[in-house]
């Protein structure tokens, strides 16, 4: 099969709204992570959070946003290899720059890790802020030991922390859907080793790259995730997406708006992989 194409401006617009629009919603959500629903009513009124003028500027960027920053830098060094002419262990780059963003967050280096040299993007501050990072982002980086699906660290965790930082796996040109599948779940594993949380930045990762060619929809885009999580074995997964798919579509045929309450009792509240996956799709559909 060949692989699809990538018209350079598009690519570059698909990048940079990906990436801001990924930063955008982490500002607004880092504002809220630890609330209730009734503590969100309670500080910004029945409507909740909706725009950035409730908030004081300037709006933070989150350990989701760094963390998929750091994402991007570590695919961005395999890249450079490449053109270099030098093969380079994908995975291996990216547990490199974790364990630079792990410096930016004020921890020190397990003496079993290597210590890389600083690249551009560690010496912008606005990425040092801690923000509150996910435990089990830090407790697998603080291992020393690059986690892997065959020897994991944190192998019952499937917190979010994979699905928020994976999108740009998905932004890959010119690359086969396995290997997005595959350098996602891989990428994943550094940290959390339960299959959902695999799964879910693999599945999340790969409708991301559904979305780099022109012409491509959301819709189209949602049904081939739900049918990758149908295939992936893990049924939580599997059934969060389809709840998020259906609820979207109840939602766009009615005249009344799914409640919050409907949505978390539909979709979970976002704390492990599978729920965060399916949130953030039922709101881009909705």
């Amino acid at each position: 099969m060949p692989l699809p194409q990538a018209d350079p401006e598009l690519f570059r617009s698909k990048v940079r709204a990906c990436l801001l629009g990924g930063a955008l919603g982490d500002a607004l959500g880092y504002a809220v992570e630890f609330d209730s629903l009734d503590g969100i009513r309670a500080r910004f009124g029945s409507g909740g959070l909706t725009d950035f003028s409730q908030l004081d500027a300037p709006a933070p960027v989150s350990d989701d946003t760094q963390m998929t920053l750091y994402t991007v830098d570590g695919l961005v060094e395999v890249l450079q290899w490449a053109n270099d002419g030098v093969g380079a262990d994908e995975t291996a780059c990216l547990w490199l720059a974790y364990l630079r963003w792990l410096k930016t967050q004020g921890e020190a280096l397990p003496a079993n890790a290597p210590d890389q040299p600083d690249r551009w993007i560690d010496a912008q501050e606005v990425l040092h802020h801690r923000r509150a990072p996910g435990n089990a982002c830090l407790s697998g980086l603080l291992t020393g030991e690059m986690g892997t699906k065959y020897r994991p660290v944190n192998a019952e965790s499937k917190g979010c922390g994979t699905v928020m930082r994976s999108a740009p796996f998905g932004l890959l040109p010119y690359v086969s859907e396995e290997t997005v599948y595959k350098f996602s779940a891989d990428g994943a594993a550094l940290t959390h080793g339960h299959p959902s949380a695999l799964h879910s930045a693999a599945v999340f990762s790969s409708l991301i790259h559904d979305l780099l060619p022109a012409g491509a929809t959301l819709q189209e885009a949602a049904a081939a995730a739900a049918e990758r999580a149908a295939r992936s074995g893990v049924p939580g997964l599997a059934e969060r997406l389809q709840a998020a798919v259906s609820l979207a579509a109840e939602n766009r045929g009615s005249t009344a708006s799914v409640s919050p309450e409907q949505m978390k009792q539909a979709l979970g509240e976002g704390w492990v992989a599978e729920e965060a996956l399916a949130i953030g799709l039922y709101a881009a559909l909705a």
